[in-house]
């Protein structure tokens, strides 16, 4: 009895090893095709079919059991990568994959590069280089480090200094704080007017434009409040979808562009709804009586009657307006006339007065 269980012991634990070898050691008849750059890893060996036809549990373990071969074999490959250690002896152990081999689709097309502006246009031009600065520099006056730019930079600002420097060839009798004071507002709206000019360069070019920033105020509207609320929702990668929502706010999240979303139908789905969708559209197409819209058809002769309506009131409204200035301009005419008679009629018999003494004495 003592040397049967032995036996059996010793049965179990080759089986033990065996079972720990196949979970690392993997044999194919043909080699796999590895793209480590896209962790990919492509299986040529065809699989069996008999086992693969129908739905089954037997099915869906082959089917797992071949994606585990599969997976330790490129795990195995990327053991096989030179590693080191991140972020120090203690960091964990990371490995530098290779270039991709297989260039994988885009979902979207490649945006557009940004237009260069005037300045960048010159600076290629001329070979000026971009170099990096520091934003703070010691300020000797206030013994402390400011920035270099902007508000409380280092030096402060020579518009608002209390003492000015004649610059020579200039004219002593001027104010130099309100030269300074000119020149600076001449410099913000140069700077304003290039911004301009390179957003509608930008334009121009089919590129898009960033849209103006959204800078708190006092008094907002109930739409820029609308609108600033779906700007941060849809600002996420997920559009928002997962944010928390406000109160009475719609379940459907926004859309970047705030107008409504686009839905298509699935391309491996339902193939009863678009066997009947594909037999409506060529039951219209053959059918030799035009599909009406009685919605639609209806709103239109709605809208055209309410034009013809509005022109035939304006019409009227304008015949009125001319009625109304002749009379004016035969009533202003009318009493012209009137006051034109009645001098006449006072001139009258003064001169056939002197005309008959006149005849008189001859």
């Amino acid at each position: 009895m003592a040397a049967v269980r032995v036996e059996e012991v010793l049965a179990a634990a080759e089986e033990q090893e065996a079972e720990k070898r196949r979970s690392v050691t993997v044999e194919k008849e043909l080699e796999l095709e590895f793209d480590l750059g896209n962790l990919l890893a492509l299986d040529r060996n065809p699989p069996a079919a008999v086992e693969l036809r129908g739905a089954g549990p037997r099915r869906e373990a082959l089917l797992r059991a071949l994606a585990r071969d599969n997976t330790q074999l490129l795990v195995a490959r990327l053991w096989e990568l030179p590693a080191e250690r991140a972020g120090g002896a203690g960091g964990p152990l990371v490995a530098r994959l290779p270039e991709p081999a297989f260039r994988l689709p885009r979902e979207k097309p490649p945006p557009r590069p940004r237009p260069p502006t005037r300045w960048e246009q010159f600076a290629r031009l001329k070979g000026i280089r971009r170099r990096k600065r520091t934003s703070l520099v010691w300020d000797e006056q206030a013994k402390e480090w400011r920035r270099r730019w902007g508000y409380r930079r280092a030096g402060g600002d020579p518009a608002r200094a209390w003492l000015a420097e004649v610059p020579a060839g200039a004219d002593p009798e001027e104010d130099q704080f309100a030269r300074l004071r000119r020149e600076k507002r001449e410099r913000v709206a140069r700077n304003e007017l290039n911004r301009l000019r390179n957003l509608a360069r930008a334009h121009r070019a089919g590129t898009a434009v960033p849209a103006a920033p959204l800078h708190p105020t006092g008094h907002q509207s109930r739409e820029e409040l609308g609108h600033v609320a779906r700007v941060a929702r849809v600002s996420t990668a997920s559009l928002g979808r997962f944010q928390p929502r406000l109160p009475k706010e719609p379940a459907e999240p926004p859309s970047r562009s705030g107008g409504r979303k686009r839905r298509f139908e699935p391309l491996l789905g339902n193939l009863a709804a678009e066997r009947s969708r594909q037999l409506e559209l060529l039951r219209d197409m053959s059918s030799k009586k035009p599909v009406l819209d009685i919605t639609r058809a209806v709103n239109k002769q709605l809208r055209q009657e309410e034009a013809e309506a509005a022109a035939a009131k304006g019409k009227k409204q304008s015949q009125r307006g001319k009625r109304g200035r002749r009379q004016q301009r035969v009533g202003r005419s009318g009493k012209k006339s009137g006051a034109r008679r009645q001098q006449q009629q006072q001139q009258r018999p003064a001169s056939s007065s002197a005309g008959g003494g006149r005849r008189k004495k001859a």
